[in-house]
This record gives C-alpha cells, structure tokens and sequence, in this order.
C-alpha cells in the first residue's frame, strides 16, 4: 500500500501533490523542534545523523502508521529538504547518474551511460526549486534572480551548476547539474571500448615525448576524462599547471599547481578569466600547461606558450571533427584583443599544435576516440592533417550499440623521427609513412 493510500488522500492532480504536502509539514514540525545554532556547530554526518532521530520521534508521536520502508523514505526526504537539496540529494549520490536536468518543477531528466531518462519525480512549485536553486548559488556566494537570471557554479563535491530562470525562460527555472567526471586510466577506458591498445600506446608515446595535443570533441562526448587519463602518463619530474574554469582534473603527480577561474561576485567584480590564468601561468616555471577547455582569447596565448617552449601541453576544444578543431582554434585566437591577422594565427597554430584527437559520442551514447590525426603544415601554409588512425563504424547492430573497427596508418616520417629521438617507439600497427604518396589518401587541405 502507498503511503498515499495509507494517509487516506484521494490521488492529487499532479501525482505526488499529498507526498510533498506530508514532507513540507514534517520539515516545519523538525525546524520547530531543533537549535540551528547548534545543528551548524556538528560535521554534516553527525548533523544528518541528529536530524533523522528527532524527525523520528515526531513521527512515531504525531504521524501516520507507515511501514519500514516508507518511514524510511519519507525521513529521507524530509531531512534532504532540510539539509540538502530535496528531491536530487539521491540523484547526487547516484554514480550512475552524469547529469541533473530540470526543466522547471514539473520535469526532471538524467544522463545514465549516454543516454537520457525522465524520472518520476518533481518538485511541489516553482518555488520549491527556486528555493533549492538559491540553496546551490548561495553556497558559493552568488545571487540568482531577476537581475541575474543566469549563473554558473560549483557544488562543494564538485559539480557543475547552470541556472536560468526567467523571463529568460519561459518554462520556469532550468537547473542543469553535471556530475564530476570520475578519472579513469586509459586502460578502463580499454575496457570500455573507447579506444584500443595501439591507440593506447601511440597516445601515451606522443604525450612522454612532449606533443602538444589538443582533445576535440562536442558537448558530452568525453573531452575532460580523456585529457585527464591523458595527464597521468606525464612524468612525475615535471612540473605541471593546470587551468579550469571548474577543477576537475584529478592528477597524481607529485608537483602540480591547480588554477581556477573565477568569476564576478555579486557586485560584479573580482573575475578572473581563463586568459588570466594562462598568462600567469607562464611566469610559474611551468614544464606543461594542461588548459580544461580553451573558449575565447585566451587560445592565442596558450599557443604563444605551446610554440616556445612550452612541449607537450594539453587543451580541449569544442568541435565536432579534426578539421573543425583547427578553425575553431583559428576563431577563438581571433577574439583576443590583440589585433593579428588570420595568416599570423595560422603560422601560430601550424607552430604549436601537434596532434588533435577526436572524440564522438555516438547514438547509443557510447564514446570513442574516432580520430587521432597530426598536423603536417608548417609556417603560413594551408593547414595539412594527416589521419593516423580512424574509427569506422558499421550499422547499428540488433542490439542497439554501435560496433566497428579502429584503422591504423603510416605516420609522417617527421613524427616519427621526433619520437625515436625522445627513445620513445613507435606502436608497431602504424608503421611510418616512406613517401608523400602514402599520405596524400589521408590528408585534409583546409
């Protein structure tokens, strides 16, 4: 029996309109019956912990007969509404669950393992979730309404937050919370189909012998996990600096220094950008700079490091393939205030860049690295990308997944002299390219 059916209540027309009354009553009865002053003196489990056995009491006391289960439940709710974040506190705790998004009160959506469901749950007003809106920016010092109706944050576990309410949307608040990406090494990532043990390989032999890389990928399809796998195959001697608007990277190397940006506060001062930070970066003695995503400016003075003295650093970019990838960094570099013509950014990107690996997420919402291809034009020339392995994908199969093959190719001779000079080998499934002609089927002129 639900716990609707055991209170006795006809079926309200939003479906859970009696459970959300009993928890916003319960969580009136608990506020009345505890010290806040005395409740923040406690470490958070301790806190919970308080919480649950007062909540306890008050409903043997005053509340329904409910069953284990339900008095379980709705104790739950009840004190995440109180502590938490209501209705998404177990969505959080789920590590299932990549992405929170409610599109107003009524729906709320996740990403589980690429794709996306609706899940029976809502919050009882627009209210309610606008309270636990101001709940999330409150805690990192911001302000969310009228005046500023978009703001991005961070939870304190790590989470990124998106808010727009309205008039800026017509369909109530939208609340977007993506999950920290857990790190995984690139052999996890093996397992999990997104690349193979060449590909492995080539990638860990390019990043030791100081390649800058440039992770390229749409939304979602894996960028920050990559790059962060990526780093750990740098050596432990080196010093590293890495740069986000929100830190999620998760080194484990001994001598590595974390940047965040920072954006304005509630008066609108004190930002910090992602240029900043790569600017002062370069007077830190850094042996690698590791760029989370560059998106403005700052993409020319992360090349400018690249191209002197900085080897083997590491950024992503949004862009849906290699070729893209290239003219996305052409336009970001252009934004800078610097005036400098498209020839000049074009002799920076020819300079510093080196390999660009491709990630796609693909309609069964796996991910895979689909390209890995190493730029082959130098100074102002036209931009040459010779593809070094491919994923080709076969039709989707009866069971819904999309299944393929990784193709391996020569690579320029230039590559993989450089390689062989920093002791690393080459993976022997690519071989090395004896003639232009070897390269001219794989070669994209932009």
């Amino acid at each position: 029996m639900s716990l609707r059916a055991r209170i006795g209540s006809p079926e309200p027309v939003n479906g859970h309109g009696e459970e959300n009354r009993l928890v916003m009553v319960y969580r009136a009865k608990l506020l009345e019956e505890i010290d806040l002053a005395e409740m923040s003196s406690l470490a958070a489990a301790e806190r919970r912990a308080r919480l649950e056995r007062v909540l306890g009491h008050i409903i043997s006391r005053e509340g329904p007969v409910l069953s284990t289960v339900e008095r379980s439940q709705l104790i739950r709710r009840v004190v995440d509404e109180a502590l938490g974040l209501g209705i998404l506190e177990p969505l959080l705790e789920d590590a299932s669950i990549s992405e929170i998004m409610v599109n107003g009160p009524e729906q709320v959506y996740v990403e589980r393992g690429g794709r996306l469901e609706m899940l029976p749950l809502r919050f009882s007003s627009a209210d309610q979730l606008m309270q636990t809106i101001e709940r999330i920016v409150s805690t990192v010092n911001r302000r969310v309404d009228e005046a500023n109706p978009m703001v991005d944050a961070r939870l304190p576990s790590g989470e990124r937050v998106n808010v727009i309410i309205p008039p800026l949307s017509l369909s109530g608040p939208i609340l977007t919370i993506r999950r920290f990406p857990r790190a995984f090494t690139l052999q996890e990532m093996i397992a999990l189909g997104s690349l193979d043990e060449q590909m492995m390989l080539l990638l860990a032999a390019l990043v030791r012998a100081k390649f800058n890389v440039i992770v390229s990928g749409a939304t979602g399809t894996g960028k920050t996990t990559l790059l962060n796998s990526l780093s750990g195959l740098i050596p432990e001697g080196e010093r590293i600096v890495t740069i986000e608007d929100s830190a999620e990277l998760q080194l484990q190397q001994p001598h590595v220094i974390t940047l965040e940006s920072r954006p304005p506060n509630v008066e609108g001062k004190g930002r910090v950008t992602i240029r900043d930070l790569v600017r002062n970066s370069l007077r830190m003695r850094p042996d690698r700079i590791i760029v989370g995503e560059v998106r403005g400016g700052e993409t020319l003075d992360m090349l400018q490091a690249m191209s002197t003295g900085h080897d083997g650093s590491l950024a992503t970019v949004h862009a849906n393939s290699a070729e893209d990838a290239l003219m996305r960094l052409q336009t970001l570099a252009s934004m800078s205030e610097v005036e400098i013509p498209f020839m000049a950014i074009k002799d920076q990107i020819n300079s510093a860049v080196d390999v660009i690996v491709q990630l796609t997420r693909h309609a069964d919402g796996s991910r895979r690295v689909t390209e890995i291809a190493v730029v082959d034009s130098h100074g102002r020339e036209e931009y040459r990308l010779v593809s070094v392995c491919r994923f080709h994908a076969q039709p989707m199969a009866a069971d819904g997944r999309v299944h393929g093959v990784f193709g391996y190719y020569p690579v320029p001779r230039r590559i993989a002299e450089r390689l062989y000079l920093k002791n690393e080998p080459l993976p022997p499934a690519f071989g090395i390219a004896e003639s232009d002609d070897q390269l001219a089927v794989r070669r994209t002129v932009l």
